[in-house]
């Protein structure tokens, strides 16, 4: 009985056995007969070996299409150490091509993996030494396609385009802020390899194409950038500054048209130079007391409010006003006298303006600095902005409300100040500035996204825009802005003289000199700061310094943009020991011995009797000190 019971489970047993061999051996036929396509692609997944070939990452283009930024097809050197036969030999020969240490590179070439790559000597390397690395064809090591990132402008833009690291990816700048949309999927070349690293030769090499990241087009203006930089840079020559700064913007919508900071780098070296300089984009980083340019907010404020009429009632200037105390004086020893309050902003009066604070009152003076953007980011499309400081109304006693009107004891960054003048001039509208113009698709070049004007609030109203545009302009014509007058130009602005607070007290020395300037007037159609910290002159006058500066830039901008020369303006007031400026007269048609005009040289062309032509034409100026035509002679008098 026990053992037919025993015999009775080894049958049992042995059924289930049979059972169990035959599910499985159903199963394995069943995959095999199915899915065998899924097993063999898994089975060469295990195998293959990845040699990662780069994507090209988005280029950053300006307001035209021109490239700023773009990448490079280039070349990098990857190894499989399983495959390398002799590591010494193999470490020397690529030591010696691609200048590097052998000992570093044989630990490259012997670590305990199934692919390396040789970093950083063998990443990006140029066309002349692959060529090297290829006609050697060395075991184990392969040549893989890889992206270098280029900037063809060098130091132009720098710190707002920033730079990307070894492996492409976006360090600073807008290459940070845009890294995910301009990042491109990288591809790779798969090669079967078996376990001790060798060639599975039953097997193909398999190419997995790269992608190509989309393009960044931002509204800067390429000529506009050029011209300011060339400014900037000669302002830098001239005086030495430990900084210079300067951007433009186009009021009407916020769109920033140029952005320059001094000193600058090289993104295509970026590792040579100090964190300090590629990590501070001064026109929003760099946060100061604004000093006299920031009176344009403060009298623009109590003309909203009706606080005076600016032609019509009149202020003392005795040269100092009396503050909780303290002695706030005029730059001009004894004051400025008699004045209209448009005159108390032509000549930049600082007791003028503790009276125009006092009419304001605690409560709208910060009301409208506020509205005007201070104290808060602008929100600018850019890595790095600062909020600026500014005093807690709670905290301010008379002497700071007072201060704060004049532009001490408030820090502000430059893209606030332009920001706010835009304000001022447009209309009253407070636009949110931008730098990115559109993303584009990298092969149509079709907008794939598009960056409109965003406008924030109203700050004043339209007709108070239109009285300060004409209070502006007068600064430049009858006050400390003159330095910037062109004839036929319509330019406004405000000069600004900071000294640099040094642990609490201010500075003798040191000072920050400004101009915030718009034009033309009647339309304006770009706003330019341009300030130096620190500039190395005797005469330490924004005025003085900074406003022949924009002037030079508004010469070629100007006519760029189209500006027609107008009749319609403010006219100069001419300051002892200025002379009226000269203006060319007509000579066509008269004879030779009749072209004369005081302070005119005269450069004659040809032969003949009779003038023909001239240049330049008439009604051009020329400065006080003269300059000089050429007169085209002919024998035919002109009709």
């Amino acid at each position: 009985m026990i053992r037919w019971k025993v015999k009775k489970r080894i049958q049992v047993i042995f059924l289930c056995c049979v059972m169990l061999f035959a599910c499985i051996l159903g199963k394995l036929g069943y995959e095999q007969l199915f899915h065998h396509g899924e097993i063999m692609e898994k089975a060469k997944e295990s195998w293959e070996r990845d040699f990662t070939v780069a994507g090209l990452r988005g280029s950053i283009l300006d307001s035209k299409g021109e490239k700023l930024a773009y990448d490079v097809p280039s070349t990098s050197v990857m190894v499989v150490p399983a495959q390398i036969k002799d590591a010494d030999t193999t470490a020397k020969q690529l030591a010696d091509i691609l200048e590097a240490d052998e000992k570093k590179i044989k630990s490259t070439l012997t670590k305990k993996t199934s692919t390396q790559k040789i970093q950083p000597e063998g990443r990006l390397i140029d066309d002349k030494k692959a060529k090297k690395i290829e006609e050697l064809d060395l075991d184990g090591v392969y040549l893989v396609q890889d992206s270098l990132r280029y900037y063809p402008n060098n130091n132009y833009l720098a710190q707002v385009l920033g730079f990307t690291g070894i492996d492409n990816q976006g360090l600073a700048g807008l290459e940070l802020q845009y890294d995910n949309i301009l990042r491109a999927q990288n591809g790779a070349l798969k090669i079967p390899l078996d376990a001790k690293g060798h060639n599975v030769k039953m097997y193909k090499e398999r190419y997995e194409a790269p992608g190509r990241g989309m393009d960044v087009q931002l509204t800067i203006d390429s000529t506009i950038q050029g011209i300011v930089e060339r400014e900037v840079d000669n302002l830098v020559k001239k005086y030495h500054p430990k900084s210079a700064l300067a951007l433009a913007m186009n009021p009407k919508t916020g769109e920033i048209l140029a952005m320059v900071s001094k000193p600058d780098f090289d993104p295509n070296h970026y590792e040579d130079y100090d964190r300090d300089v590629y990590n501070r984009n001064l026109p929003i980083w760099m946060s100061y007391e604004p000093g006299s340019t920031f009176k344009s907010v403060i009298f623009a404020s109590a003309l909203d409010l009706n606080l005076f009429d600016m032609f019509k009632d009149t202020y003392d200037d005795k040269g100092y006003e009396m503050v909780n105390g303290a002695r706030i004086k005029s730059w001009k020893a004894g004051g400025h006298g008699h004045q209209t309050f448009l005159q108390v902003l032509e000549n930049s009066s600082n007791p003028g303006f503790v009276e125009i604070s006092r009419r304001l009152g605690l409560d709208k003076e910060v009301e409208y600095v506020k509205k005007f953007g201070f104290g808060e980011k602008t929100g600018i499309d850019l890595p790095g902005e600062s909020s600026g400081i500014m005093f807690d109304k709670k905290k301010m006693s008379e002497l700071e409300q007072a201060t704060v009107a004049f532009g001490q004891g408030i820090s502000v960054t430059p893209i606030q100040l332009v920001t706010a003048f835009s304000a001022i001039i447009n209309g009253g509208t407070l636009y949110q500035p931008y730098i990115t113009k559109s993303v584009l698709d990298p092969i149509t070049h079709d907008p794939l996204v598009e960056f409109k004007p965003t406008p924030k609030r109203q700050v004043i109203k339209e007709e108070t825009s239109k009285q300060m545009r004409y209070a502006l302009e007068s600064v430049v014509a009858n006050g400390g802005g003159k330095p910037a007058y062109m004839e036929g130009y319509k330019i406004g602005g405000k000069t600004g003289t900071a000294q640099k607070a040094e642990n609490g007290v201010y500075s003798t020395s040191d000072y920050i000199l400004s101009f915030l300037s718009a034009a033309p007037m009647d339309d304006p159609q770009i706003v330019l700061y341009i300030a130096a910290d620190s500039p190395q002159n005797d005469v330490l006058y924004g005025g003085t310094v900074i406003a022949p500066i924009a002037k030079s830039c508004y010469e070629d901008i100007l006519p760029y943009l189209g500006v027609e020369k107008t009749k319609n303006q403010i006219p100069k007031k001419l300051v002892w020991p200025e002379t009226e400026n000269i203006k060319v007269e007509n000579f066509v048609g008269k004879k030779k011995k009749e072209v004369q005009q005081e302070g005119v040289t005269f450069t004659f062309i040809g032969e003949g009797d009779y003038v023909i032509e001239q240049m330049p034409e008439e009604g051009t100026m020329f400065s006080s000190e003269g300059g000089e035509v050429w007169i085209y002679l002919g024998d035919d008098k002109v009709k």
